[in-house]
């Protein structure tokens, strides 16, 4: 068994899955979607995408740019949420947290491709 492999698909599928987390619910219910978890998807996120930069292969250049998509997305969908708690005059309105949602699906989709090309990648190798 390969560590570094291992610890590569633990990160990859804890991004997909802390994503899942915070997407599940109401889309525009604050109450449904916990700002610790898009905080906890985003750092994981960024975790995954440093795992990468090591792969010199064609398909780990799709691994980076699945997790640059998810890493952009969730940092778009914090800063809205920044914006519309500490800036906007209404605070977190069903608009605002519709975008976030909507944003860390975005993540959601690219993490998805990620394990997608993972598993078809643990499929291709030969023993």
């Amino acid at each position: 068994m390969n560590l570094e492999k291992v610890i590569f698909g633990f990160f990859i599928l804890l991004a997909a899955t802390l994503n899942f987390g915070f997407f599940i619910g109401e889309i525009d219910n604050p109450a449904h979607h916990d700002i610790y978890e898009l905080f906890a998807a985003l750092v994981v996120s960024l975790i995954a995408t440093v795992l990468k930069l090591g792969d010199r292969t064609q398909i780990g250049a799709v691994h980076l740019s699945t997790s640059l998509v998810a890493d952009l997305q969730l940092l778009a969908a914090a800063m809205v949420w920044g914006y519309a708690a500490h800036i906007a005059p209404d605070g977190v309105t069903p608009k605002y947290m519709a975008s976030i949602v909507s944003l860390s699906g975005g993540a959601l989709f690219a993490n998805v491709v990620s394990v997608i090309i993972l598993i078809a990648e643990t499929i291709m190798q030969r023993r």
